[in-house]
């Protein structure tokens, strides 16, 4: 019976990893035509359309681990560890262009939102190491963090929509419809179509994947940071390299960059929903570790962007991934021994 439930439970897990890849890659082709038929530029529609679809995994696994489930570790090891999956998912795109770092195609201009993404990750950080101290600075319930977040997250947004509207006339100017065959009103009826498929596996996953945790008997920060990250994370993968394959690196890079952004906007929501306290004050401090790292794998990516080198380390991946890939795997040691 015990191996029977075991291999339900993978076999669960399969059948939402398949259905997320599927509807992923459609929703990265969708989100392209609407770019194309609206004049928005790649990287605004991978920031704001396809990072939060791809995020809402995430917050609802959120939502539910601090209401449901009364596990305020696995909500925020699942948005903080997703932040360094997110980053991490950069190895493998690197690795599927080898004739061509992925840091040299990209726009520079995915460097505003990585910055963005480390203040607010780093805000994020702070607040989780002096939370305890402070449990009862706030508004009733809410952490006094809160309301920073979310302002901190709209100047973030907005500062990019307006970087990326000078662009828009050229974007405009320079290509010819490339979907001919499809008109705006069908790609977006497609692109929710997907987005539903996305969200619905999403949804089911990170309770499966819970399940698979329990099963092998972890504690609720290191399975929040990995495991429920890595299973909500999967719209990301699969949007991103369907994005890649499309030929659209911009829109591929800021999905995961936008992501991140809105991962750390969700930890207000959680705050919101969590209502013993603030949501900061009750979870491990060991957190900050997957915050940190994934600042410092945010400050390498600004780096790559910036210095746009294409040194391939063993001709595989440049060594701005390699760096990333080392980094992911430290945070991962680091969260199991302190777990």
């Amino acid at each position: 019976m015990p191996m029977f439930h075991a291999s339900l439970v993978w076999l669960q897990f399969g059948i939402c990893a398949t259905l997320i890849l599927i509807a992923g890659t459609q929703l990265s082709r969708y989100g392209d035509v609407i770019a194309d038929k609206a004049g928005l530029s790649r990287s605004w529609v991978g920031l704001i359309l396809l990072a939060t679809v791809s995020s809402l995994p995430e917050l609802v696994t959120g939502m539910s681990s601090v209401t449901l489930a009364d596990a305020p570790d696995i909500a925020v090891g699942d948005v903080l560890g997703s932040c360094v999956f997110n980053l991490g998912i950069l190895v493998v795109l690197d690795f599927f262009m080898p004739d061509e770092s992925i840091y040299t195609r990209a726009s520079q201009g995915h460097i505003l939102s990585a910055g963005f993404g480390i203040l607010m990750i780093g805000f994020a950080a702070f607040c989780v190491l002096i939370g305890r101290q402070f449990p009862g600075v706030g508004i009733g319930h809410v952490g006094f963090y809160t309301p920073f977040i979310v302002l901190l997250y709209f100047i973030a947004v907005r500062s990019v929509f307006f970087y990326e509207k000078k662009k828009v006339q050229e974007f405009i100017e320079a290509r010819e419809d490339r979907f001919p065959e499809m008109t705006l009103k069908q790609a977006i009826t497609r692109y929710v179509a997907a987005s539903i498929v996305v969200v619905g596996a999403g949804i089911w996953l990170p309770f499966v994947g819970k399940q698979i945790a329990v099963l092998m008997g972890w504690d609720n920060t290191f399975v929040g940071t990995f495991f429920i990250a890595a299973a909500t994370s999967m719209p990301e993968l699969a949007i991103t390299i369907g994005a890649l394959r499309l030929g659209a690196v911009d829109m591929a890079v800021a999905n995961l960059l936008g992501s991140n952004l809105f991962n750390i906007f969700m930890l207000s929501i959680d705050d919101l929903f969590y209502t013993k306290g603030s949501l900061l004050s009750h979870v491990s401090p060991n957190h900050a570790i997957s915050a940190i790292s994934a600042m410092m794998m945010t400050g390498i990516v600004i780096i790559g962007l910036l210095y746009r080198s294409n040194s391939r380390f063993f001709k595989l991946v440049d060594w701005v991934s390699l760096a990333l890939f080392l980094l992911y795997v430290l945070n991962f040691t680091m969260v199991y021994l302190h777990g």
